[in-house]
């Protein structure tokens, strides 16, 4: 349903978003109890939100397995804020790289980094006259982040269920990678409460989050806030406006619906009296960010985080 008047009591003080469906839990306790047969943790991240998107129940699954970290989504991203991830995450101890599953670039290395971070537990396994088996590692990583698409490129064939929104794997399954590694695939798992407001909104910008679940007014305009303060050249280029501009450190909330309706004029989001639609300026600038009709875009810097 269209609204004609913005909702500033609520663009201003934004919903909390939570998901949490009975499989994700049940997901997590099977994954603990199958941690002892797992040599390495492969953590897949969305590389437009590589902070945002790590579980941080994912440090409770792992216990103290090596992990290897994996920012994928890499062509959606921008390449010199992922550069600056992967440098943030080697300096915390991890092995961090950059790839691209959707068209494989970096991704025939992962058997490689997992046989690196296997190296001491296999030359233990050898000093003792044993053959070391196959590398076995657990991958992991929040809904929609490219798992299924990545672990069909490992194995070279169909065997993950691929989907372009959360929730599409279920259940766990061991697949071959070869004759070096085996992979415990896992569903997408988020974690109860999000503490961070911004968190939830960063996820469900991405499509982490069932769009069915998510409001859409208030994922646009905190999309739109971040947009003008980091990429305010590809929301000028993009919807042919001439200025982006806001007083102080960061944009405030009349400034931002300013923006949301010079965009909703611009691409003919409107209704009777010429009153701007909402709900399909914010639908347009989600689905044009995840488009990357916006252009390669990273949601947030390691900066941040400090």
């Amino acid at each position: 349903m269209a609204i004609i008047a913005f909702p500033s009591s609520k663009v201003g003080d934004y919903l909390t978003i939570q998901w949490y469906p009975g499989h994700m839990a049940k997901a997590k306790r099977q994954m603990i109890e199958k941690i002892k047969l797992i040599d390495v943790v492969i953590e897949l991240v969305d590389a437009r939100i590589p902070f945002s998107s790590r579980n941080p129940l994912i440090d409770d699954i792992a216990a103290n397995k090596p992990r290897l970290l994996i920012l994928n989504k890499t062509d959606m991203a921008d390449g010199q804020l992922t550069a600056e991830w992967i440098n943030y995450f080697k300096d915390k101890g991890y092995s961090a790289h950059a790839v691209n599953a959707q068209t494989g670039k970096g991704s025939e290395n992962i058997s490689e980094w997992v046989h690196e971070l296997t190296a001491a537990k296999r030359e233990k396994v050898e000093s003792k006259g044993f053959r070391a088996r196959a590398d076995r590692a657990l991958i992991i990583g929040i809904p929609n982040v490219g798992k299924s698409t990545l672990i069909n490129r490992l194995a070279k064939r169909k065997i993950a269920k691929i989907g372009d929104r959360p929730g599409v794997t279920k259940g766990q399954q061991w697949i071959k990678v070869g004759k070096t590694m085996e992979l415990l695939d896992t569903p997408g798992i988020l974690w109860p409460k999000f503490e961070d407001p911004e968190v939830g909104l960063k996820l469900a910008a991405t499509g982490a989050i069932k769009d069915e679940l998510i409001d859409f007014q208030d994922v646009a305009v905190y999309l739109l806030k971040v947009l003008m303060v980091r990429y305010p050249h590809a929301l000028k280029e993009r919807y042919g406006l001439a200025e982006i501009s806001y007083e102080g450190n960061e944009p405030a909330i009349e400034e931002i619906v300013a923006l949301f309706d010079a965009i909703g004029k611009k691409r003919g989001c409107v209704i009777g009296g010429g009153n701007i639609d909402y709900d399909r300026t914010a639908e347009l600038v989600i689905r044009e960010f995840r488009t990357q009709k916006l252009g390669k875009l990273t949601l947030e810097s390691p900066e941040e985080t400090l």
